[in-house]
């Protein structure tokens, strides 16, 4: 059995129309009702007003005064009458005696007779209107007396009927409708128009579909852990979720909503990335603490309407991938010492089957001498383990490049001495980067060296790398750090990022980067120092030279 469907709500726009328009219709016709009304009782007051002026004009004429005092005033006063009713547009003008007998009349056998109606307040010498139904049927009408030295010697009476009025008002009436008519469907036309835009924005959806909707949105945008970001047509943020503000570390969502890009303080690499009209995809990008992968894409209807950003944090996948690198190249290194070792191996053997044993083992134990000294001169400088074994990996990876690692007399940093919050991760980042750096500079140059010093004087870690390659313009000393700039060829991995990532954990560790042209005018180069305060209170190493 098939279970029928239940109608589906009319959409926000149709609700809307239908709304405007029983509206449009209310109002419309109430303005009809209230003109119709107030031009009917306009034109009983014009009425009122043109009968009264009619009357009383009548009753100051000499002529009609002249006329009462005649013995037979009909035959003088009829023919004044009706000419005053053709010329004034009444339907009636009575002249009467003080007792209401009447002179003249429009129907000719209604003279002699009384007329009907008050006439009282005139007897009285008062003007009075009123609405009266006479022997011309309903008629607004007007009274008043005819005066001689203060003696009323007769009354005037002049009305227009109902009916009259009324056909005056249905011409009004007509063209009143014809105007609410037109007012009303050109209402309905702007209505439909209106709400035809707003059915195509709101695709067609009720309101219960877009609270819904917007529920919706709000759960997922908040729920998101990546962050998402929404800039309107001027470049200026319009929605942004907890994620994005976490990840840009910008302020709360009321401040930095209506705020352009540019002011929201980023490095100036993702601020472009942001105002970038063409879409991006999977760019790194560094904040100050953060290593961010950016993808935009260009919002347009017909126009451009804006840019929709979304954001992915990988600081601790750069990390890893750091180590994998420094892994990576400790695994060549080894490989190449594996074969070096296998060629002195065989080396020693050739000697002892030629029955040159004393030989061999002055050449195997020159070798094993070799190999421990180096060990023993990096440990002797630097107990620390993660910095030790980094310094004897990257000693080896460097002289496969034809470089050589030498880790300074003046280096003196005891195990302990680190504390537990300076991350092991940090200093492979902050070190191994640098010395690959240096190592990139010196390679190819005359005596290509790198000098490693490290030692920690009064509460705080130094680390400084110094090389012997062409140097760091001064002019560039700053924009060294940047992600993307780098004076080298770019590989399969880019340039450029090594020594941003070392600017990014010193900030982290509220530490100093600094470079500086090296001051041994014969090997040149540039020297990177970088200084970090050790959280934790520990006995000071003696520093270079007697510093303290």
């Amino acid at each position: 059995m098939r279970v029928p469907s239940l109608p589906r709500p009319r959409s926000l726009a149709g609700q809307l129309f239908a709304m405007q328009a029983v509206l449009i219709a209310v109002v419309v016709a109430g303005y009809a009702l209230f003109t119709y009304v107030s031009d009917q009782r306009q034109a009983e007051d014009a009425a009122v007003r043109q009968v009264t002026a009619v009357a009383r004009s009548v009753a100051d004429s000499p002529s009609v005064r002249s006329a009462i005092r005649t013995p037979e005033p009909t035959g003088a006063l009829e023919p004044y009458a009706l000419q005053v009713m053709r010329d004034t547009n009444v339907d009636f003008v009575t002249i009467m005696t003080p007792d209401g007998i009447r002179w003249t009349h429009p129907d000719r056998q209604q003279i002699g007779r009384r007329f009907l109606g008050r006439i009282g307040p005139a007897q009285h010498g008062h003007t009075f209107t009123e609405t009266y139904t006479g022997t011309l049927g309903p008629s607004v009408r007007a009274v008043t007396p005819v005066t001689d030295n203060g003696r009323i010697i007769g009354l005037v009476s002049a009305g227009i009927k109902v009916e009259a009025i009324s056909e005056r008002v249905q011409d009004q009436v007509t063209a009143l409708f014809a105007v609410a008519g037109g007012a009303l469907l050109l209402g309905a036309v702007g209505t439909y128009v209106i709400n035809a835009r707003l059915r195509r924005h709101t695709h067609g959806m009720n309101a219960t579909e877009l609270s819904r909707m917007h529920d919706y949105h709000q759960a997922a945008l908040h729920a998101v852990r990546e962050g998402l970001l929404m800039l309107d047509g001027q470049y200026r943020v319009a929605l942004i979720n907890d994620g994005g503000r976490e990840l840009l570390g910008v302020g709360e969502e009321g401040d930095v909503i209506g705020a352009s890009v540019a002011d929201l303080g980023l490095p100036a690499p993702l601020t472009g990335a942001l105002l970038s009209s063409e879409p991006r995809v999977d760019e790194v990008h560094l904040t100050a603490s953060r290593v961010l992968v950016v993808n935009t894409s260009p919002v347009s209807g017909g126009e451009r309407r804006g840019t929709v950003v979304t954001l992915r944090d990988v600081t601790e996948l750069q990390s890893l991938m750091g180590e994998l690198d420094s892994e990576r190249g400790f695994t060549q290194a080894l490989r190449s010492q594996a074969h070096e070792a296998a060629n002195r191996l065989h080396t020693v053997v050739s000697l002892i089957e030629l029955g040159r044993a004393e030989e061999a083992v002055e050449f195997a134990t020159a070798e094993l001498e070799l190999a421990q000294a180096l060990t023993d001169q990096v440990v002797a400088a630097v107990s620390e383990p993660v910095l030790a074994a980094l310094l004897l990996g990257k000693t080896a990876q460097a002289n496969e490049r034809g470089v050589e690692l030498v880790v300074s007399a003046d280096s003196r940093l005891d195990d302990g001495v680190l504390p537990p919050e300076l991350s092991a991760r940090d200093l492979v980042t902050v070190l191994g980067n640098l010395i690959d750096n240096a190592v990139d500079a010196a390679q190819g140059s005359a005596g290509a060296r790198v000098t490693v010093t490290a030692y920690a004087p009064d509460s705080e870690l130094v680390l400084r790398v110094s090389d012997t390659g062409p140097g760091v313009d001064p002019a560039h000393a700053d924009l060294v750090f940047q992600r993307g700039f780098s004076t080298k060829p770019s590989g399969p991995g880019g340039r450029g990022l090594g020594l941003a990532l070392v600017r990014q954990a010193v900030a982290r560790l509220d530490g100093t980067l600094t470079v500086a042209e090296s001051d041994d005018e014969e090997e040149g180069g540039a020297v990177f120092e970088v200084r970090l305060p050790l959280r934790t209170a520990v006995d000071p190493s003696p520093a270079p030279g007697g510093e303290k």
